[in-house]
């Protein structure tokens, strides 16, 4: 949920407004627009919710009683609450430049060790079985691949490697580029779906259009590179849209929510009682990799984890009953 808005900042003595200085700091760093929306939004609720006062002039007192409401009264989730503290973490440090050792202190929600909900083969072939058109193949991608949701969403042209069989994922979680395989049967509904996203990047560029989002300031260093084929996004929008930072008009990836809508009826028409949503089709790709006998820190690599102790919780999710034991009521 995103809680940020244009208006109700606090000022800081003069111009710019302090919320304004926390998005030219978060733009500065490179962070993505969905961090800058969550944490302007906490930041501003952080203000609200302290009477409109200046974070220069409160302290722990304040940070760890707003921490507690979103807590009690809020009932929001160990990552939400620090996420909370991440954004106001983000505004001392980086924006007001105050280095405040009692930051140090505040205590961080556990997040719960949860075992990743996983589909067994046949409910996955149940699930793709009743999805079709667009939303079939990413939710095939996802579960062939290994991809997160929006790195699947933001999947350009020139990434997809037919002839090494292989999807280069860029930018992934934690800004890291990686290579996953390119499943066989995914590969002509691939080439007709390119064959359809290069009609429609014709058709843009023919009514003056036909540029997309490039990141890190490439459009300046390449200028016609957002108008190529290549930088096309493989799943593009329906429609045009504003840039919400410089306001031009674009064509952007689908929508995520799309996506995780046409899942969640397809899970419901294969009458699968589990929770499953987007991220459990990755959860079901390491854990089948496993049981197909592939090595851990390969699939490590595809995932993308910074650590093998992420990845090992998969290793508990095998279909072997509870840690491989024979329940003595089998003996």
């Amino acid at each position: 949920m995103s809680y940020a808005g244009e208006g109700g900042g606090v000022t800081a003595g003069r111009t710019p407004r302090l919320l304004d200085q926390v998005r030219a700091r978060i733009r500065l760093k490179h962070y993505s627009l969905r961090t800058e929306q969550a944490y302007v939004g906490w930041i501003r609720r952080f203000i609200l919710a302290s009477g409109k006062r200046h974070p220069r002039d409160m302290g722990v007192v304040e940070v760890e009683g707003f921490l507690s409401r979103l807590a009690t009264d809020g009932n929001v989730a160990a990552g939400t609450q620090n996420q909370a503290l991440a954004a106001l973490l983000f505004l001392y440090r980086e924006v007001l430049s105050i280095e405040l050792p009692w930051m140090e202190t505040v205590v961080r929600a556990k997040r719960p060790q949860r075992v990743p909900v996983v589909l067994s083969r046949d409910e996955v072939k149940r699930l793709l079985a009743m999805m079709d058109g667009r939303f079939g193949l990413m939710a095939s991608l996802l579960y062939g691949t290994g991809m997160r949701l929006m790195e699947c969403v933001r999947l350009r042209v020139k990434d997809v490697d037919f002839e090494r069989n292989q999807i280069a994922v860029r930018d992934g979680k934690g800004g890291k580029d990686r290579h996953v395989p390119l499943p066989q049967r995914l590969l002509e509904p691939l080439h007709a779906q390119l064959q359809r996203v290069q009609l429609l990047h014709q058709q843009d560029l023919q009514a003056g259009l036909g540029a997309v989002w490039l990141p890190h300031a490439l459009a300046r260093k390449y200028p016609s590179a957002p108008r190529e084929f290549g930088w096309q996004y493989v799943f593009p929008s329906d429609r045009l849209s504003l840039d919400p930072r410089g306001g031009e008009q674009r064509r952007h990836h689908l929508d995520e929510g799309g996506l995780q809508r046409a899942v969640r009826s397809a899970r419901h028409k294969a009458q699968i009682v589990k929770p499953a949503t987007c991220h459990t089709l990755r959860h079901s790709f390491a854990t089948h990799l496993l049981e197909a006998g592939h090595d851990i820190r390969t699939i490590q690599d595809l995932l993308g984890h910074k650590d093998v102790a992420t990845t090992q919780i998969y290793t508990h999710v095998l279909n072997r009953g509870g840690n491989g034991v024979l329940s003595p009521l089998d003996r």
